[in-house]
């Protein structure tokens, strides 16, 4: 074994001890949802934001004040109403007095500056307000009265929303949907784990994540992340899986072109290498497999696939509509499948 070799399984090892302490801590509270544990944490080791979607109780909020407990990072929570501004969020110039009597214009920062923002229930906000993230989501900034400030890094938002009450709420705009890495759906609970929730809720118990990592740390996992190795027909294949979304497209598949109005833009294949990327390492790989991209594709395109009105009127879903998608995407190009 090669220096260089040795050092990249040295790092790799890092990677899933420091992955599992994390995902440890969160086992202390959150009871069951791996998969969507995995989802936050795959955003979280890449460097993106995930969307948490599910209906009330199910814990979204929870997962995540569990996930900043277990982090030395800032941490705030924005409870999103009609009623918030843009300059709830982001911060306003508020005009101070000095002690020569002059006044003068100060900046005064909102709750976007911390590392970790939760922004809860993020639907019930106005379009007007929603927008208010999207250059922190996506440049790590903020403008406010023409001054750019950089945000401390790392950074991430994650956010909820719930997917059936729809009185008082406002969509997510498409724009803002694509900025986040991961959209999870949050499903219920089943017989055993709720029989250990209510053992830790109902008996006092008061279970709390300890700090196990600090943000440098995070980082230089997050440099390791993209140090994989991807071998070009793989890569081949995540392309033509994201192609494969596109209506009358060359790559379309039968059900595209019959229920998809528009397909998934390029953060769709960059989230595809970067959480197969991840899911390599923790299987103790360097490089990614067909079988990485096909576990990852169902959160990393779901958001980023808009259906078209006959899709909607026969009540036919998002995930059911890119399955059997993934379903026509051969792995060797010269294939063709039929949907």
């Amino acid at each position: 074994m090669t220096n260089d070799q040795a050092s990249m399984e040295a790092r790799a090892s890092e990677f899933r001890e420091t992955y599992q302490r994390v995902k440890g801590e969160i086992a202390k509270v959150i009871v069951g949802h791996d998969e969507i544990v995995h989802g936050v944490l795959t955003c979280l080791f890449v460097g993106g934001h995930a969307l948490l979607e599910g209906v009330p109780g199910l814990g979204k909020t929870l997962l995540v004040r569990t996930l900043a407990d277990a982090l030395s990072l800032d941490f705030n929570r924005i409870q999103f109403t009609p009623d918030l501004m843009p300059a709830d969020i982001l911060g306003t110039n508020v005009v101070m007095e000095g002690a020569d009597g002059r006044r003068h214009f100060e900046f005064q920062r909102g709750p976007i500056f911390a590392q970790i923002v939760l922004a809860d229930e993020i639907n019930r906000a106005t379009p007007k307000t929603q927008s208010a993230l999207l250059e922190a989501m996506q440049e790590h900034s903020v403008t406010v009265g023409g001054m750019i400030y950089q945000l401390k890094e790392p950074f991430f938002v994650m956010a909820t929303q719930n997917p059936i009450e729809q009185e008082g709420t406002y969509p997510l705009p498409e724009a803002q949907l694509d900025r986040f890495l991961f959209k999870l759906v949050v499903g219920y609970s089943s017989r055993d784990e709720l029989k250990v929730v209510l053992d830790r809720t109902t008996r006092g118990e008061r279970p709390k994540a300890e700090r196990v990592i600090d943000g440098e740390t995070l980082i230089r996992m997050q440099q390791l992340v993209r140090e994989v190795i991807v071998a070009p027909h793989v890569q081949d294949y995540a392309i033509r899986m994201a192609l494969a979304t596109h209506p009358r497209g060359e790559f379309a598949a039968d059900i595209t072109n019959q229920y998809v109005r528009w397909g998934t833009s390029p953060r769709g294949v960059q989230t595809l290498i970067l959480a197969a990327k991840v899911r390599a390492l923790l299987d103790g790989r360097f490089n990614i497999s067909f079988e990485d991209l096909r576990r990852v594709y169902l959160p990393s395109l779901r958001h980023r696939v808009l259906l078209n009105f006959e899709a909607q009127a026969e009540g036919i879903e998002t995930d059911e509509v890119l399955l059997k998608v993934l379903d026509a995407v051969p792995e060797k190009a010269e294939e063709r499948a039929v949907a």
